[in-house]
């Protein structure tokens, strides 16, 4: 019976495609593709990422992705190689951590500005309201200290 990393490799071998190529469409190194083809499945990246690049690789080769999933998972236990463990999951937590950009500087500095700005609109609004809209209130409120234009020469 021939080893599932052996019936990847033959398979991409007999299409002609290099592992050059096969890098350069899945983004993958040549390092894992290597281990992948070598069955060295313990030495690739844990869980979500070993599936990730099986899947990619037979995606590049054109291969059934389902089934050769499958067949991946049952030569992974074949070997011992378990691929949904909790150690992986906390693995693939600290990548995530680590490959995640750091927090900006100046971040601080763009919530103050934020303040300010609302500082700014809630100043502007309470003088409008005291110029224009109490004025008018207050005329309102004291009619006889309105000023009435005066009367000119004519005739009423």
């Amino acid at each position: 019976m021939t080893r599932y990393s052996d019936e990847l490799r033959a398979e991409r071998e007999a299409r002609g495609i290099s592992v050059e190529e096969i890098c350069a469409v899945t983004k993958l190194s040549p390092q894992n593709v290597r281990l992948l083809e070598a069955g060295e499945y313990g030495d690739l990246p844990g869980g979500v990422f070993r599936k990730g690049i099986v899947r990619s690789y037979v995606g590049a080769l054109g291969l059934e992705e389902a089934e050769w999933l499958e067949r991946f998972e049952k030569s992974c236990q074949e070997l011992g190689v378990t691929s949904g463990s909790e150690r992986d999951w906390v693995e693939f937590a600290e990548n995530v951590k680590k490959n995640r950009a750091p927090e900006r500087r100046g971040m601080g500095w763009r919530w103050i500005g934020v303040f300010l700005l609302l500082a700014a609109l809630a100043a502007s609004a309470w003088a409008a309201w005291h110029y224009v809209v109490r004025a008018k209130l207050v005329l309102h409120a004291n009619p006889a200290e309105m000023v009435l234009p005066a009367r000119t020469g004519g005739q009423s």
